[in-house]
């Protein structure tokens, strides 16, 4: 049971707390504004502690590089402690976007990092990716055809996932190309209908193992996997999966925007929605979740099926790739971060599964969080995404958090989201 307690998030969130307490010494660095936002042009102080065992770290020499948001270096300095700290000047930003400083000590020949990013008048940030003018027609078309394609709904229960509140069943139904979705399946055993949540997968190739508790409060969650393969299954088959057949499945076929690996994995997010409300369990109520490639599934799901009523997307990938041949950050995958990469084909095929493009016309309530200091999808992107949603909104941001979130963002996520579908 203690397996299944745990989500992906909330492992790495423990894993990074071990990770932070386990540090003999620590970086710290603290920007002169209380929120670290700035207007473009204001110039940037940041205070620079070192501790050893919580102690002050006296007279040390630290160095220090800024840049802008996943931008190459354009400073590297050094400072030396008077005491125990020291102030840096971070120089300034000319337009919307973000700055990060990475500090570093040297001590006992071990060396120590810290990283801190701070906004310059972040909600005037717009995606640069701009979806085709047949976008619609091209999903719609997808649509229909995902219509025509029969359910063939199976479900295997699994009585040693099943506790005296919840079961738990593995699950797959039809998708487009003759291919299935599969997923973990967790419902309530009371009496009675439940809405229901897609929770939605970052990116690689992982066992699910189902979501008992938050099922305990009253809502069907299927946890989808993307490969059309079962998602649970033992042993070392999904690392083999990850470093072979399925390397680099995000850059498949990248170049046609009729056969890229996302368009079948977009469309069957959406014929997930059919699957949950072909459940006799269920009330309708459909609401996705999901963290960085589960993020921008979340998006793209809400944006092609009017029948999802609430979303929640902390750190989604897939954002404004094009970001990046305009000298700005965009998310993972970093498609055009290579040059190489930014060829017509491409730029054009990403236009139609980019998830900013997706975002702009979410019409369910959102929540979204993310991290000024995510190196994965970076707030550059992810803010901009944020500001291009028009639809009811709430944002949580960790000042300090990186690809991941605190415990407390998680638990406000949820409850927003399972109260937001109660409400219907």
């Amino acid at each position: 049971m203690k397996r299944l307690l745990f989500s992906f998030v909330s492992v790495m969130v423990l894993s990074f707390a071990l990770m932070a307490q386990s540090k003999k010494v620590q970086v710290i660095l603290v920007p002169d504004h209380a929120d670290a936002l700035y207007k473009v042009g204001e110039p940037v102080k940041m205070k620079v502690i070192a501790l050893d065992c919580g102690l002050a770290l006296n007279d040390v020499v630290v160095d220090y590089e800024v840049s802008e948001d996943l931008m190459p270096v354009h400073a590297s300095k050094q400072v030396k402690l008077k005491g125990n700290e020291a102030s840096i000047n971070v120089g300034t930003m000319k337009k919307s976007g973000f700055l990060r400083v990475k500090a570093s000590v040297k001590h006992e020949g071990n060396t120590y990092y810290a990283l801190k990013t701070v906004g310059f008048e972040p909600e005037k940030l717009m995606p640069y990716s701009v979806a085709p003018t047949d976008f619609d027609e091209f999903w719609n078309s997808g649509l229909e055809q995902l219509g025509k394609v029969e359910l063939r709904p199976k479900m295997e229960l699994l009585p040693d996932r099943c506790n005296d509140k919840v079961d738990a069943y593995h699950i797959s139904y039809g998708n487009i190309n003759n291919t299935r979705m599969y997923g973990l399946l967790t419902i309530p055993k009371g009496e009675g209908k439940y809405p229901a949540i897609l929770r939605l997968p970052g990116a690689g190739v992982a066992e699910k193992t189902g979501d008992i508790a938050h099922s305990e409060q009253g809502v069907i969650i299927l946890e989808l996997g993307i490969h059309g393969i079962p998602v649970n299954m033992k042993g070392s088959v999904y690392a083999d999966l990850d470093r072979g057949a399925l390397a680099g499945y995000d850059a498949f076929n990248n170049n046609n925007k009729y056969s890229y690996f996302y368009r079948r994995v977009y469309l069957g997010c959406v014929k997930g929605i059919d699957f949950l409300q072909s459940l006799p369990q269920c009330n309708g109520v459909i609401g996705t979740i999901g963290g960085s490639q589960g993020g921008a599934l979340s998006i793209v799901t809400s944006r092609l099926d009017s029948r999802v009523k609430a979303t929640a997307i902390y750190f989604p990938a897939i954002c404004d790739q094009e970001a990046y041949i305009h000298g700005r950050a965009g998310c993972w995958p970093h498609l055009f971060k290579n040059e190489a990469n930014r060829t017509k084909d491409k730029i054009d095929t990403m236009r139609y599964y980019d998830a900013s493009n997706f975002a702009k016309g979410l019409k369910a309530p959102v929540f979204y969080a993310f991290g000024y200091n995510d190196l994965s999808c970076p707030p550059t992107a992810t803010y901009a995404t944020y500001n291009s949603i028009t639809a009811p909104k709430q944002l949580s941001v960790g000042e300090d958090t990186g690809h991941w979130l605190y415990p407390e963002q998680i638990k406000a996520m949820w409850n927003w989201l399972i109260e937001e579908l109660k409400k219907h």
